[in-house]
């Protein structure tokens, strides 16, 4: 335990840990000292000099990020000398910056922006001397996201990111001067540099320099198009964080205003890929169930979390076999849209326009996946991540807090607590369990497996069932899938069903959720606060197992026949295929 020691901050006395750094002291007691490098945990390297503060005693200014407190210290964090000096680094840093706030999609999350408006840092240096003797480099190819380096401040951050997060180190600086810029090695593209589309990088970034690709002008169009019936689904976590977009506070569930504003938006069908979500446990829970009682290959790994399916297709191919056959919730409902619904409806599957409303960046490449669709036209035809959703509101004057809550009531609209949960680190396991536990031991078992839930990265269990010992596992976050791989390698435990997410937290924390500034970081627990929507939800739900759901009974009855049946391979399911990247010759 830390020994305290005292010191002083702007007149005010307190006793700290010996082992915290000036920063984090006056953040105990609430003096904000200004930041743009740092990202607790993650990114600690003291480059960006914005910290500076006052040590009395000690010759010029000291970064308040890196240096550790002494007793007796005596700190001051707002005297004109920092204020100077603050401004004139943060000048130097416009000037190296193109400033497109208008277009930006951080345009109400910019933490550079913020510092410049602390400062009263003028907006004239656009065109200074310093930016235009930069490079621009511009990687747009991907399917999921780009980098702009005009807009990067250089903070490093992201490269540490996506090390310390997805443990893969893509991104890092190269070349020198005013021409560093940042992106994956030896100046590959994002989609064969080995990149997953998990958006670490871009939740770290405190600019617009990284970014998922905004698709708002093709649903604009869409929208405009009378030969078109919009279809939107909405994910079961987008629902938890949305509301962080319009001022509400971490973890408050939206999910009435969020319904109302894609109708407001002129959105014709509104489902909820929660119904999928239920789908898919059904359909993964058979399989699962076959290859125990087959013979079939274990351990079976989830496969709803594209970020994931991306990491095992590059780096672990010799595991494909243990992916489920399902397609993510998602890819299920634009299958559904485009054959089931669209014949409810009465439409052609051609002339409905499927759009869903993801947490998460990977979800855009997945559904340009080839064999995402049939008959020449693709399942799901545009992916939204929730901070695009909350930029078309935004951009189109809807008043969301003012809006009245609304549930859509079509077939592919309701669900049970277990989809709730999907979007939780967990979820998917103890969604699964609830429906497979019943099934074989035919009678009534938990709802609640709490020993799956909660944020350590990796989670085991052993549960009891039908005369057999199954092992479980929930793994989120590629540094720690890299960690079970090389644990399940030289441990050899036979496990028999794993959760796997490209995200730390699962989806209420994905790549395309609301930005949460370094500081609000540090204040929150925000996957927590997040993922206590989702339980709640689940728990006030009347039926809490995926099977239970009246309509889900229903599409098998008068569409699919039964789970794993032709139909629901046909349209539910898919397979995978080796990747790999650093192909392109240079």
């Amino acid at each position: 335990m830390a020994e305290y020691v005292n010191i002083t901050i702007d007149g005010r006395q307190i006793s700290v840990p010996s082992d915290y750094t000036i920063m984090k002291a006056a953040d105990s007691i609430g003096i904000s000292v200004p930041r743009l490098c740092f990202l607790e945990g993650i990114h600690e390297e003291s480059n960006c000099r914005l910290c500076v503060v006052k040590v009395e005693g000690q010759k010029g200014l000291k970064t308040s990020c890196s240096t550790k407190v002494t007793e007796g210290m005596v700190v001051q964090t707002d005297t004109k000398e920092i204020y100077e000096a603050v401004s004139f680094n943060l000048e130097l840093l416009a000037g190296n910056h193109k400033f497109e706030c208008w277009k930006c999609s951080r345009e109400n999350s910019c933490e550079f922006l913020d510092l410049l408006r602390r400062f009263n840092v003028d907006n004239d240096f656009s065109n200074a001397k310093l930016f235009d003797q930069k490079e621009i480099k511009m990687n747009d190819t991907s399917e999921a996201m780009m980098l702009d380096s005009s807009k990067c401040v250089l903070c490093g951050r992201c490269v540490s990111a996506c090390e310390k997060l997805s443990g893969l180190g893509i991104l890092n600086f190269s070349n020198r001067g005013s021409n560093t810029y940042i992106g994956p090695a030896q100046f590959h593209n994002l989609e064969d540099a080995g990149c997953i589309y998990c958006g670490k990088c871009i939740q770290a970034c405190p600019t617009g320099a990284i970014r998922e690709k905004d698709e708002i002008k093709l649903l604009e169009r869409a929208l405009r198009d009378t030969s078109k019936t919009i279809v939107a689904q909405v994910a079961p976590s987008v629902r938890a964080a949305l509301g962080e977009e319009f001022g509400y506070k971490i973890g408050t569930n939206v999910e009435g205003q969020m319904f109302a504003a894609l109708k407001a938006l002129g959105i014709h069908e509104i489902i909820d890929t929660n119904f999928t979500a239920d789908l898919t446990i059904i359909e993964e829970g058979h399989e699962f169930i076959n290859r125990v009682q087959n013979g079939g290959v274990l351990p079976m790994f989830t496969s709803c979390s594209p970020g994931w399916v991306n990491y095992l297709e590059l780096y672990y191919p010799e595991y494909i076999p243990n992916l489920s056959s399902c397609k993510s919730p998602q890819q299920m409902a634009g299958a559904l849209i485009k054959t089931y619904y669209a014949k409810k409806l009465g439409k052609d599957p051609k002339d409905i326009y499927s759009v869903s409303i993801m947490p998460c960046v990977a979800k855009k490449a997945e559904a340009k996946r080839p064999e995402m669709g049939r008959d020449g036209y693709m399942d799901v035809d545009l992916v939204l991540t929730t901070r695009e959703l909350a930029r078309i509101i935004r951009h189109r004057g809807i008043p969301f807090r003012d809006l009245d809550p609304i549930r859509p009531f079509g077939d592919l609209a309701s669900y049970t607590g277990a989809a709730s949960i999907f979007g939780a680190s967990g979820g998917v396991m103890e969604a699964a369990l609830r429906t497979v536990t019943e099934i074989l031991e035919g009678k009534s078992t938990p709802v609640e497996f709490t020993e799956v839930r909660g944020l350590q990265d990796i989670k085991e269990a052993t549960y009891h069932v039908a005369g057999i010992d199954v092992n479980v596992a929930v793994v989120h976050g590629g540094a720690a899938i890299k960690g079970f791989f090389k644990m399940m390698k030289s441990t050899g435990k036979q496990y028999h069903f794993v959760e796997f997410m490209g995200c730390t937290g699962g989806c209420i924390n994905g790549g395309g959720q609301p930005i949460v500034s370094a500081v609000n970081q540090e204040k929150y627990d925000v996957r927590a606060l997040r993922s206590k929507v989702l339980y709640n939800i689940d728990h006030n739900t009347e039926f809490r197992k995926s099977h239970e759901n009246p309509a889900i009974k229903m599409i098998y009855d008068e569409f699919l026949g039964s789970p794993s049946s032709h139909k629901s391979h046909e349209l539910l399911h898919t397979h995978y295929n080796k990747r790999s990247f650093y192909d392109v010759k240079i």
